[in-house]
């Protein structure tokens, strides 16, 4: 309902179009007066959007059970320190292992991604859930919270303001280790193969380089920031 009371204001509906347009515009106009295909352009770009969000999709997943599994207890003394040293490993050191292992194949791409977002979002709930508001954490005592409930009422809403945190930097350093890793396993398609493609020209590779950041500063401002005032919002309520 807010949304929709937002979505009244037309300067509101304007500012958003922009910041959707903005950035395929300005791709557009790159190509032609580079001498690019924008239609192979574009198609680099949904390509290596789509390895990053599957890679996102499972991160998050994998980051937010194992962040509500052991941020407390016995387990959290064991597992902590654990993922403390794997998030400290060099992420790109485990890219040959992965390319032994299932050679330069989209698997080896968005593993790694998967690799690389995992900890942001992990560390970032673990932090959020235990530094929870001693009135949350007293009111489960005193209802008696227990499985769904418990999941429901208590940790989806408490991890909420740390999962989005977490997203926004991960997925920050996803974007960079894309690409990094396109290119080393030598993907043919994807941003890695066109950054590759233009690497001789300076001038192209830096356009290059400032859509692909208008891209993510627009996906930043319409869908994370948003995201992440309401879900610090919903945790002050």
């Amino acid at each position: 309902m807010r949304f929709a009371k937002t979505y009244r204001n037309k300067l509101h509906v304007a500012i958003t179009i922009l910041f959707v347009a903005l950035p395929f515009a300005f791709f557009f106009v790159f190509s032609n007066v580079a001498h690019l295909s924008f239609p192979q352009l574009l198609g680099d770009l949904v390509l290596s959007s789509i390895r990053l969000l599957i890679a996102y999709l499972l991160a998050a997943t994998i980051g937010w059970t194992c962040a509500v599994l052991f941020y407390r207890g016995k387990l959290a003394t064991v597992a902590l320190p654990v993922f403390d040293v794997l998030q400290s490993f060099p992420t790109f050191a485990a890219l040959p292992i992965a390319v032994l292992f299932w050679g330069p194949s989209e698997t080896t791409i968005i593993s790694f991604l998967v690799i690389t977002i995992i900890w942001p979002i992990f560390f970032s709930i673990v932090s959020n859930l235990t530094m929870m508001r001693k009135d949350w954490q007293e009111a489960i005592t005193i209802y008696h919270l227990r499985g769904w409930n418990y999941l429901r009422y208590y940790l989806i809403p408490a991890s909420r303001a740390g999962f989005v945190t977490g997203s926004i930097v991960g997925l920050g350093e996803g974007w960079e280790a894309l690409i990094a890793t396109e290119i080393i396993v030598n993907a043919p398609q994807g941003l890695g193969a066109f950054f590759t493609s233009v690497n001789t020209n300076t001038s192209v590779t830096a356009f290059g380089i400032l859509g692909f950041l208008l891209l993510i500063f627009s996906v930043n401002k319409l869908i994370w920031l948003p995201l992440l005032h309401w879900s610090h919002r919903h945790l002050e309520g």
